[in-house]
């Protein structure tokens, strides 16, 4: 019989990307989401499966009886939305993921894959960062990401073993797609408008990870042996995927002939800056091998950009970018000022 595994958030970026990757992998799926970004979609999706539409505050005991494994994707996703309402952040990201682990384990759910980021690690200028540096989180999101994996790490034990997996910057297609991470957004910039547009210097370094790399990485985390993974973190990446977003934009032109950089020198540009260091993923799953490069990754997505013809109506489209579209809900009353859905939402784009 098929291993029943639950994935929040299975409907966003991510998970859209991962359920099909579990399904082909033997797992009996299973999703559960809010589905703020169910109308977010620019390319099919591949499969369906079983959910339950439920906020994560929501859930009950009942609804994680029978799973092997929990994977916690669903989360308020970014800065921008972190710095809107910081209480929202820590209801959801941090509370809503507690309370899912203290209940999953209450369910006998055994595993709990917990999606990270490397971005608790803060402003890394001067150094690279494994999984014994410092945590400096700068941002409301970033926080809630380091409190949740504190509160899951208090729930390990022989019965219940949370992972951490901290992931670089996501890319690539996914059905729930997002142009609000610098990769897609140079290349989607670059085919939809002709140009590739570097705020600020360049100089900031970004682990990027395709989002089928990482999908991959997590099953990779949930079939090994629980004595490999047990309460730890894992950065998910590759040291060599490490680059500066200058690179990226360069990368980016090369891939799409025609199209010109422009470097605007701005203030108030994100200077964000991480370098992560993957080798422990690298030396627990030395079978791994990461698919996708910043090159191929590019000449992917332009591939798929063209084949569906992106304008740049499509780009700057609020589905698109996460907190222009939480804005729009908010704005037309389909959810109100908790993020909870109204009683009667317009069905409107």
């Amino acid at each position: 019989m098929a291993k029943k595994i639950l994935i929040t958030g299975h409907n966003g970026y991510l998970g859209s990307v991962m359920v099909p990757i579990m399904l082909n992998a033997g797992y009996d799926v299973t999703g559960l989401d809010t589905c703020y970004y169910e109308r977010c979609t620019l390319v099919p999706d591949t499969v369906q499966i079983p959910a339950l539409r439920k906020d994560i505050r929501e859930v009950r005991p009942d609804d994680l009886a029978g799973y092997e494994a929990v994977i916690h994707l669903a989360a308020l996703s970014n800065d921008p939305i972190g710095n809107l309402n910081s209480r929202w952040t820590r209801e959801i990201n941090l509370d809503g993921s507690v309370k899912l682990g203290r209940l999953a384990k209450q369910a006998g759910v055994q595993r709990f894959l917990f999606s990270s980021s490397c971005i608790m690690y803060g402003m890394s200028e001067t150094q690279v960062v494994d999984e014994q540096s410092p945590l400096d989180p700068r941002t409301e999101y970033a926080r809630s990401k380091v409190s949740a994996e504190r509160g899951l790490t208090e729930l390990a034990d022989e019965r219940f073993a949370p992972v951490f997996l901290r992931n670089g910057t996501l890319y690539g297609l996914s059905p729930r797609m997002r142009f609000d991470t610098v990769y897609n957004d140079l290349i989607a910039n670059a085919v939809a408008c002709g140009r590739v547009v570097v705020h600020g210097d360049g100089t900031p370094w970004r682990p990027v990870i395709h989002a089928e790399d990482a999908a991959r990485a997590f099953l990779t985390i949930l079939q090994a042996p629980l004595e490999k993974v047990r309460n730890q973190a894992f950065n998910v990446g590759a040291n060599h995927l490490n680059y500066q977003v200058r690179e990226l934009a360069e990368i980016a032109v090369e891939t799409v002939p025609g199209c010109r950089l422009e470097v605007q020198a701005q203030p108030g540009a994100d200077q964000r800056t991480y370098k992560a260091d993957f080798s422990k993923f690298a030396r627990v799953f030395p079978e791994f091998k990461f698919k996708w490069s910043a090159n191929i990754g590019g000449q992917d997505l332009c591939r798929a950009f063209r084949a569906i013809d992106l304008t740049p109506a499509d780009l700057f489209d609020k589905r698109f970018t996460r907190l222009k579209w939480l804005n729009h809900l908010l704005e037309s009353r389909e959810i109100g000022g908790d993020l909870r859905w109204s009683e009667v939402t317009a069905n409107v784009a």
